[in-house]
């Protein structure tokens, strides 16, 4: 089974029971188990800021799904949530990431595993921390944990009970 690593975030509506639906969502995809899941986190929006905060997880699952078949069904997910398009980091009902697959590296114009920015963003790397501290980014070979207490955030990024 492969493991992935995915960053869900909602800022619009009841944020967190879109949360709740999307984990329950994972949890119902074909070949896929549930494995583990961070807190939720209230996270102020990075770069247009004049919109609602962000309830932020991360999860992470085991799956027999190749990583394509895992986007595909992580946006049908989002669409049948209700995300509708807006502009780039506008405000959205569900935003469902495929951060890390195994050690995948990809970087496709539709898909980027691992994610990008995922080492620069408190709102993905903190609630990483608590599901895969020791797991290593496969580009810059450092664990995660590593890399948080290597990062300043000009976010706030807020444990949520």
């Amino acid at each position: 089974m492969h493991k992935a690593f995915i960053g869900i975030g909602s800022n619009l509506g009841d944020k967190r029971a879109y949360c709740e639906r999307a984990l329950a969502c994972l949890d119902a995809l074909p070949k896929t188990q549930l494995k583990r899941v961070s807190s939720f986190y209230l996270t102020e929006p990075t770069g247009e800021k004049q919109q609602p905060w962000f309830f932020n997880l991360v999860a992470m699952i085991e799956t027999d799904l190749a990583y394509q078949e895992l986007f595909f069904w992580l946006k049908l997910i989002e669409t049948r949530l209700g995300r509708f398009p807006t502009w780039d980091q506008g405000p959205r009902i569900i935003d469902l990431d495929l951060l890390l697959f195994d050690d995948v590296v990809v970087n496709t114009p539709t898909l980027t595993i691992p994610h990008p920015r995922l080492h620069q963003r408190g709102f993905v790397l903190v609630p990483l921390v608590e599901v895969a501290r020791e797991e290593k980014h496969p580009i810059l070979k450092q664990s995660f944990k590593n890399l948080l207490s290597q990062t300043k955030f000009k976010e706030w990024v807020i444990r949520v009970r």
